[in-house]
């Protein structure tokens, strides 16, 4: 008879060792091991046996399918991220902060896909059936043919399921659903992984979507093992600042659509309102150009976004000076500052450097450089750009611009909000937009020269 054998497994990486420590091994987490149980030790445990499997049905590559058929929200920011609406069969894991409107957001689309004749079950681990009601009615939804259950026991969920054979499940959220197969506690790794696959195996083999709900951590990643993410058809992040009303629904894995789509959201007191338009609502509030405000002509997947970025420049009255960054990556300014002073000559020796997106956005694309230069040298020179030009291109070590993708697409969505002017790198296969004046730019110290008279 196989012995029981006890492992323990990081609940950042996944990694599972023999015996338990207080840092993980593989990605140096501190008290992320906990106890996995029942994994036996015997033959099975490394051996399928003698017993044959059935033949596995292969095709050719150039075998025609037709597409997955999609149901729509009708919350077009929600569809467009998921790559054209709800695929049949699928499964989806949401992340984000607590109190970030996941909950308001998933109540929204649940009413949307039941009132157009998608059958919706909502289950909730974290609240009593009522509270939910309560926002239902807060959010004028009361009326939605949307079922509604409060449970975390999982062999009774996949029962329920089993039985009204709805097309969609919510799920609200993974860490509080307690298998009763598994020894750990709920919301452990032994746990969250269990119900992960259980829910996402009954999904594929029922034709029935569902979305999954799970918590982030202080690093901002989904809490449990990230096989749960490779477990899952599409994973979304809402992101977005407390203090501002927009939030951001990003994609970072979709296997029935493109990968880093977003939708964007605005917070109102009726819940979230779609935003078909967010360059405008991002540069709603910019006034009259100041010194370290540059507009940034940005892509989030598929989409031009046009963005404030903020800087401000001033003496440190500490021995270290300050590098403060809110919405960009922190080690890319240091790059773009190191830069500036090896290339051009200008120090940020002695100064405090801050650096903000404003609207809450944030950056990951390299395209940003220049226009975090131009929003340095502003403030640092004290000169403003002026009102209607765009900045975008890609800085080099050794000082160069290189040029970035899907250029056209930034100068339109920028003619578009008025703007009437573009720095830009030189070279690559840019095309002018009527409309819109472009400054081309060899390398960094020519631009610093053109545009602040130094370099």
């Amino acid at each position: 008879m196989a012995k029981a054998k006890t492992s323990f497994s990081c609940a950042e990486c996944g990694n599972v060792t023999s015996k338990w420590s207080g840092r993980c091994e593989a990605c140096g987490a501190w008290n992320s091991i906990s106890e996995d149980a029942g994994i036996s030790d015997g033959p099975a445990a490394t051996s399928l046996g003698q017993a044959r499997g059935r033949a596995v049905a292969l095709t050719d590559l150039s075998t025609e399918e037709t597409p997955p058929p999609r149901s729509l929200s009708r919350l077009g920011e929600l569809d467009r991220v998921l790559g054209g609406g709800l695929v049949d069969a699928s499964a989806i894991l949401v992340g984000g902060d607590p109190g970030i409107g996941k909950s308001t957001l998933l109540l929204q689309a649940a009413a949307r896909f039941a009132q157009s004749g998608v059958k919706t079950i909502y289950i909730s681990g974290e609240e009593a059936s009522a509270q939910v009601r309560m926002r239902a009615q807060r959010l004028g939804l009361a009326d939605a043919p949307v079922k509604l259950g409060a449970e975390t026991n999982l062999r009774d969920i996949l029962t329920t399921l089993e039985q009204e054979k709805p097309r969609l499940a919510i799920i609200d959220s993974i860490q509080t659903m307690w298998a009763d197969n598994v020894g750990s506690a709920p919301g452990s790794v032994s746990q969250v992984r269990a119900a992960a696959h259980e829910l996402t195996t009954f999904a594929k083999r029922k034709g029935m979507s569902v979305v999954l709900v799970g918590h982030v951590t202080k690093e901002g990643q989904i809490a449990g093992p990230r096989v749960v993410e490779h477990m899952v058809d599409t994973v979304l992040y809402f992101e977005g600042e407390r203090g501002h009303q927009f939030r951001i629904l990003r994609a970072v894995k979709n296997r029935f659509g493109p990968a880093d789509e977003i939708g964007v959201f605005e917070m109102t007191g009726q819940g979230l309102a779609e935003v078909t338009n967010p360059s405008a609502l991002f540069l709603s509030e910019r006034g009259t150009p100041a010194p370290g405000s540059v507009v940034f002509a940005g892509i989030e997947g598929t989409r031009p976004v046009l963005v404030e970025l903020q800087a401000l420049v001033a003496p440190s009255p500490h021995a270290q000076a300050r590098r403060t960054v809110v919405g960009w990556d922190g080690s890319r300014l240091a790059m773009i500052l190191a830069v500036l002073e090896a290339r051009c000559g200008i120090p940020f020796a002695g100064l405090d450097v801050y650096l903000n997106v404003a609207g809450g956005m944030k950056i990951s694309e390299p395209a940003a450089d220049l226009a975090v230069a131009a929003a340095l040298l502003s403030a640092r020179e004290d000169t403003a750009l002026p009102a209607e030009c765009v900045v975008f291109g890609e800085i080099s070590l050794s000082g160069a611009l290189r040029p970035v993708g899907q250029g056209e697409n930034r100068l339109k969505e920028a003619a578009k909000l008025g703007f009437t002017s573009a720095i830009v790198p030189q070279g690559g296969k840019l095309a002018g937009t009527e409309g819109v004046a472009l400054s081309r730019v060899g390398d960094l110290a020519a631009f610093v020269g053109e545009h602040f008279g130094a370099g």
